[in-house]
Formats: C-alpha cells, structure tokens, sequence
C-alpha cells in the first residue's frame, strides 16, 4: 500500500512553474501532510487564506520601510505556499471542482496585480517619481493580455473546429510529460531536472513574480524589478498575442484543405 506521502506527491504538478516547481509547492506539500486529514480545512478556505495574506503583504508594502518589506516578502511567499497547497488538496481528497479551479485563478490574477501596483506605489513614495507606476499599469495589462489572448485564440479555434478541445485533450494525453525526477528518484536525477527547469525563469510568470517581489523588497530594490518586470510583459505579451494568431490561421488553413 502506498503511503500517505507518496499519495500527497503525486498531487503536486508535474509541470509547475519556476519557484513553484522546487520551493513553494513542496513546501506546500510538507504542511498539506499535517493537515490533509483535517476534514474543516477545504481547499476553499486554503484559497481565502491565500488571498487574505496577499492583501496583507501588500499592506506592509505600502507602509514602507525596509522591515515592513521584509514582512510582506515572508507573506508573499506563504500567500503562494497556501496557493499551491488548495490544489494539491483537492487532487489528494478527488473533490477537484470547475468552480474552485475558476476562483483559484482568478484570485492569483488579482494578487499580481495588487503585489505591481502596490509596490510601484511605495516605489513612487520613496523617489517621487510617477515612472514605476506608468510602469507597472503597462506591465499587469499586458501580463492580463496573455492570459486573455489564450482564451480568445481556444473560443476562436473551437467556432473553427467543434472537436478542438477533444482533439487537445488527446494530444495532451499522448504527449505527456514523463516524470523524470522528485520522490522516489536518485540525487542525480533530481540534480539535473533542478537545472533544466531553471529554463522556466525566462517565462517570467507568477513562479518568477513570486521570487522578483520578494527579493527586491529584501534588497529594497523596487525601481530595476518593475523594469524588468515592464520589459519581460512588453515581450510577452506581444509574442503570445502574435503566436495565438498564428495558430489560428494555421488552423483555418489546415480546415480549409480539407
């Protein structure tokens, strides 16, 4: 019989993001074990939790101050252990929900963007200058344009082929990643999948926000993480919008010869 711990691993995602993948999901995992039979804490209220600690941290980071920055850098990183550990529960309990999954990521949607303008706000109250703000609303809108694009592009090509989401489904299916490193493997193993995820740093996705924010408010370092957070979204978000266009007129043309 499996133990409890080899049952919670196979909870974790197996394609999570940087940070996630090998710092707060495990964490989340580690804490998930003492409480995962405590039938009153739902993965709802890990999620309300989650949500409740990002409000907090960007609180602290609006007061200022190198000490309230470490604060709200501890509370970010607990706002994104409680995020991983609401679907690791559902999965180890088989009570997953559409309903939950929605507000789950919903909710991370709307604390990147508190965390931005939260701390392009305390930027601008330190030096004064508008710029990180103009930044920052730049940055979230198009960090919300890739995740929108991607919706857009999946409603478009399903009015372009009523099979699409079986047809991606199948495809996930057959092509899923083989697990390759974590419990039950050899340190080498988990050695070199370690640095090949460290690929995943470029995506710069809420995995790397969580590990941007915290660090530049540790260093009290806010203007440089808001350019690059500014930058990497300028890429991004234009790329993604190019990529799901693309896939769409590959499609219409594949539809089309047939």
């Amino acid at each position: 019989m499996r133990s409890k711990f080899e049952r919670l691993w196979d909870t974790k995602n197996k394609d999570d993001e940087w940070w996630s993948s090998f710092v707060t999901a495990p964490l989340g995992l580690l804490i998930n074990y003492t409480i995962i039979d405590i039938k009153w804490i739902t993965p709802n209220i890990i999620t309300v939790i989650s949500f409740v600690t990002a409000l907090l941290s960007s609180l602290f980071i609006i007061k200022g101050g190198d000490f309230n920055f470490f604060i709200a850098a501890i509370l970010i990183q607990l706002s994104h252990v409680f995020d991983c550990m609401d679907g690791q529960m559902a999965r180890y309990r088989k009570t997953t929900t559409a309903s939950g999954s929605y507000f789950d990521r919903a909710s991370d949607q709307l604390q990147v963007t508190i965390w931005f303008v939260s701390v392009s706000y305390a930027d601008f109250l330190q030096s004064g200058n508008f710029l990180p703000i103009f930044l920052t609303f730049i940055g979230v809108s198009l960090y919300s344009l890739r995740g929108y694009v991607k919706y857009v592009a999946i409603h478009v090509k399903m009015t372009q082929n009523s099979h699409y989401l079986q047809d991606m489904e199948h495809l996930v299916q057959t092509n899923k990643i083989p697990i390759v490193a974590g419990y039950g493997f050899g340190v080498l193993d988990n050695l070199k999948w370690f640095i090949s995820d460290q690929r995943k740093i470029l995506y710069f996705d809420e995995g790397v926000f969580i590990f941007m924010l915290s660090l530049s408010l540790i260093l009290n370092q806010l203007t440089p993480m808001i350019w690059v957070f500014f930058v990497s979204q300028l890429f991004w978000g234009l790329y993604r919008t190019w990529e799901h266009g693309r896939e769409i007129d590959l499609l219409q043309n594949s539809t089309i010869k047939k």
